[in-house]
């Protein structure tokens, strides 16, 4: 897996608000950009997602894609690629930390895409893709509290 490209952003908002919009896998569509369809296809004897699958419409990436969850403690959720059509691997992360101002959220991620890529166009992408979500992430969260 290459390198992962990493980004932050402060919510106003709890914790657990925050964590409570990431993990409503189902309503992605209402506020990630790009993604049409969420939905759980396994869940953990907690009752958390494990699986998801996703549909995404992201010119120029069209991809469908299935992610495993795992969840560490309140405060940290990591996934990675379970199958995917343009998609070859996938990891990543989202880690809160409550701050004055808030909760910092920190978005890793790396991808390998079946066509290929340079390095470079890779990590813009992903940065791209950072950004976006946690911008999506900020506005959803902010709506709701």
């Amino acid at each position: 897996m290459p390198e992962q490209t990493t980004s932050s952003i402060v919510i106003d908002a709890a914790a657990a608000q925050v964590m409570a919009v990431i993990v409503d896998f189902e309503a992605y569509p209402a506020w990630a950009q790009g993604m049409k369809a969420a939905q759980v296809v396994s869940t953990d004897e907690s009752g958390h997602a494990r699986q998801v699958h996703f549909e995404l419409e992201a010119t120029p990436i069209k991809d469908s894609y299935t992610l495993d969850y795992t969840y560490v403690g309140t405060t940290t959720l990591r996934w990675k690629l379970v199958e995917g059509r343009m998609l070859r691997a996938m990891e990543g992360s989202y880690e809160l930390v409550e701050t004055g101002a808030g909760t910092e959220v920190t978005y890793k991620l790396a991808v390998d895409v079946a066509i290929p890529m340079i390095g470079m166009l890779r990590r813009k992408a992903e940065k791209v893709i950072i950004d976006t979500a946690l911008k999506g992430l900020k506005k959803r969260v902010e709506s709701l509290a």
